[in-house]
Formats: structure tokens, sequence, C-alpha cells
């Protein structure tokens, strides 16, 4: 398959590129600043593009069969507490951008606050004891509910949308690098527990799994250990 990679610099996206390469699909990978494409380039094409910009989207989109969505607002915490509100402009451009290339599969990387602790109740509306995950064991400020709150405004962007879009939320805190294992838990809205933080070599095997093997169209899903 063709696929492209918007935030493939990033942690989640470097690792979907290499997972998608050594599955022996051609990637092309996004970046919106030309100075981070990396040196060693691998066998992915490079192209500079814009992921705010529906136009730049879906010029750069065309031709592919999957185009996979791992961006960040910012780089690091900080910037992308001030910037949050990107997600969901993001998101808007996005699904702008495939009503121009309605041939083109979106699979969206998204963050846990929306996944479902309770029928009808998701993580992030649990109040204080949110606030205390994020603090305490995430080490983030208590503003990085901002950024929760818009990847989960994020999602209900692409639900208004009758396109090919898929939006994977993993349930994990944190998403490093890691290990490859190639084994863990899949499920739908609810949030996975139990388990270790899941590794971004996992998130993007999950991934390339619903990529080859869709399971999961106009829905939203989760992996987890």
């Amino acid at each position: 398959m063709d696929i492209g990679v918007f935030g493939a610099t990033g942690v989640i996206g470097a690792c979907v590129v290499a997972e998608a390469q050594q599955r022996g699909h051609r990637v092309t990978a996004f970046t919106r600043d030309a100075a981070r494409i990396p040196a060693e380039r691998g066998n992915a094409a490079w192209t500079v593009a814009d992921w705010l910009d529906a136009d730049s989207i879906a010029s750069v989109i065309a031709g592919l069969d999957v185009v996979v969505s791992a961006v960040n607002a910012g780089h690091g915490v900080a910037d992308t507490i001030a910037n949050a509100s990107n997600f969901v402009a993001g998101a808007h451009a996005m699904v702008a951008a495939l009503d121009q290339q309605p041939r083109v599969r979106l699979i969206t990387v998204g963050g846990a606050g929306s996944l479902e602790v309770a029928p009808g109740v998701q993580l992030l509306d649990t109040g204080d004891e949110f606030i205390r995950n994020l603090t305490d064991a995430l080490d983030v400020p208590a503003a990085y509910a901002d950024v929760v709150r818009a990847l989960r405004d994020a999602l209900n962007v692409y639900r208004t949308s009758n396109r090919n879009w898929t939006y994977l939320s993993p349930s994990s805190g944190r998403i490093n690098s890691g290990v490859r294992t190639g084994r863990f838990r899949v499920g739908g809205d609810q949030l996975l527990v139990g388990g270790e933080d899941i590794s971004a070599e996992d998130v993007a095997v999950a991934l390339l799994d619903e990529v080859e093997q869709p399971r999961f169209i106009q829905r939203r899903f989760t992996v987890g250990y």
C-alpha cells in the first residue's frame, strides 16, 4: 500500500514509518518544517505539508491508500498545552481534505482521556481523580487537561464525518519508545486497565494491523497491555 504519515518525526510517527516499511509498504512522511527531515531518510519519501491546512493535506495525500495522523500540537508539554486547540483545527482540516480525496483512508492517533471507565463515563469526566492522575502519575501540570479535552473534541469532529476514518486511543498515559512485542489487547471505547504503558513500537504494530485488516471503520479503538 501507499501510506502517508503526518507527525513522522515524532515518537509514534517514526515507529509507524518504520513498521510500515518493515511490512513492505511504500511510505511518504510529512512534516511542516523541512529542517526536521532526518539526514537518514531510509526508503521513505519526505514531503513538507501543513496538517492544519485542508488544501495542503489534500494535495499531498492524493494517490495514497491510507494516511496516518500522529501529530502533536507542540514541542514539549508547555508548547502542546499552549497550542491544544490545534488538535481540533487539524481534525477539521483533515476532514475537509478527505472530502476532496474521498478514496483515502485516515487513521488518527489520539489520547486515552475520552475512553470510558464506566458506561457513559469517560476518564476525562472523573474530575479530581483525573487531575490527580495527570499531576501525580504523569507528572504534567493540571492545565494539560486542555490537551485531553482537545483530543476528545477532535474525535467528535471525526464522528461527524462520513469519510473512511478510524481513531486510535491507546490506553496509556505515556507512550515512549520501547520494545516491539506484538502482544497487546485490543478494545473499543472502554479503557483497558491493569497493564503497563504500551510502547510506541506496539502502537505502530496495532495501527498497521488495522491498516492491513480493517476492523474499525468510522469507529474508535484502543490498545493496551
